[in-house]
């Protein structure tokens, strides 16, 4: 059975997209909702026309901040003309314009077609993509804005023994006439799995900020919102249910279908920007390791190597002599090892090397690591059909 929705029925508001002023809300204020409410995508009138690509970034908060790092990191410095505009650029991409916009706007505009390509959130992703087929996820681990959208209850009262998502929906207090009451940002994600787990009397209210208030203040029953430590919810007496989390998120890479195929240009820059991220996250806590080692051949050497589980590299080591001269004879009397090692193994690497008569360890951090051809490409192309 659907979860029951309290709402109260909006018209549904046609957008200029020229020009937008909505009066604006505290950020402490509730309202019940409906689905239907949602605002009509922006229509642009050149968005099929243009030839530039476009690329949307967060535009503020640590998201936008570690965006803007990735990048960096990736040789790929997004660069402002003016810090109050929202237009940017990329100098090792030409062609390609930065647009910084909201998380939810960026996935509006990839749907209405102003954006061929956007870095955000996973659950914002979600939540305003609701499913579109012309939307696609290119890298789905960016490595930050790490969090879960969870579902969590008041530690106190009737909730008091309640631990998991089937003991809420089994108290007998939820009725149609009083449903469980849930405050949420997530209008669209919220009652898909209220739904999806069966819950039948449900009603969903949205705010736009401080949710972790609304149980205390007899508002709402329990929330469905983002949460990285958990440390706000147990400041505010709030916990976290077994089976209440609805997705886990961290920032992502995703695109427009139709630009990837149509737009000129929008596929080659995909490819270079996705090669960059693959060798840096794939080097992210990766070290090379070098040490010297005697032996009468490189291939004795490699086989004392193999022989310790830590030492084996990424397809084995690179082994080659080092040359010295002694009497006046070139001679080789040690071979240099050359490994790279996750940061977890790092010591026992080095212990490894030891216990096999390796000496001068050197270690440095690796930047990045080029495949022949990275596996999310090759997704990606199988996914276009082509």
């Amino acid at each position: 059975m659907a979860a029951v929705l309290e709402f109260h029925v909006s018209p549904r508001i046609h957008v200029s997209p020229f020009a937008l002023v909505l009066p604006r809300r505290s950020r402490s204020s509730v309202s019940c909702f409906s689905v239907d409410t949602a605002v009509s995508p922006l229509v642009v009138s050149d968005g099929e026309q243009r030839s530039v690509v476009r690329i949307g970034l967060p535009s503020k908060g640590r998201m936008a901040e570690e965006t803007l790092g990735l990048l960096k990191a990736c040789q790929l410095t997004v660069k402002q003309v003016n810090p109050r505009q929202y237009v940017a650029y990329i100098p090792q991409l030409s062609n390609l314009e930065v647009w910084f916009q909201r998380p939810k706007d960026i996935v509006k505009k990839l749907q209405s077609g102003d954006l061929d390509l956007g870095i955000v959130g996973f659950d914002t992703f979600s939540e305003y993509g609701q499913g579109n087929e012309d939307l696609m996820i290119i890298h789905d681990e960016l490595g930050y804005g790490q969090c879960r959208l969870s579902v969590a209850i008041p530690r106190y009262g009737i909730f008091e023994n309640i631990n998991s998502l089937q003991e809420l929906a089994q108290m007998p207090q939820w009725t149609k006439e009083r449903p469980l009451r849930i405050v949420t940002g997530f209008t669209y994600l919220g009652p898909k799995f209220m739904e999806e787990k069966g819950l039948k009397h449900v009603s969903f209210l949205t705010a736009d900020g401080a949710l972790e208030a609304s149980p205390a203040m007899g508002i709402a029953d329990a929330i469905v919102d983002l949460v990285s430590s958990g440390t706000t919810l147990r400041e505010n007496n709030l916990k976290e249910i077994e089976g209440g989390v609805l997705l886990e998120s961290q920032g992502v890479l995703v695109a427009r279908k139709k630009s990837l195929i149509q737009r000129k240009g929008v596929l080659d820059i995909t490819h270079e920007i996705l090669e960059r991220l693959e060798a840096h996250l794939r080097a992210a806590g990766q070290f090379t390791v070098i040490a010297n080692m005697r032996g009468n051949s490189a291939q004795e050497v490699a086989e004392r190597v193999l022989s310790q589980p830590s030492l084996s590299g990424l397809q084995g080591p690179t082994i080659s002599p080092v040359y010295c001269k002694r009497n006046g004879k070139v001679m080789v009397d040690y071979y240099a090892i050359v490994i790279c090692v996750p940061q977890r193994a790092l010591y026992k690497s080095v212990q490894q090397l030891r216990s096999i008569s390796g000496s001068g360890v050197l270690v440095s951090n690796l930047t990045y690591i080029f495949e022949e051809e990275t596996p999310r490409w090759r997704k990606l192309l199988s996914e276009l059909g082509l």
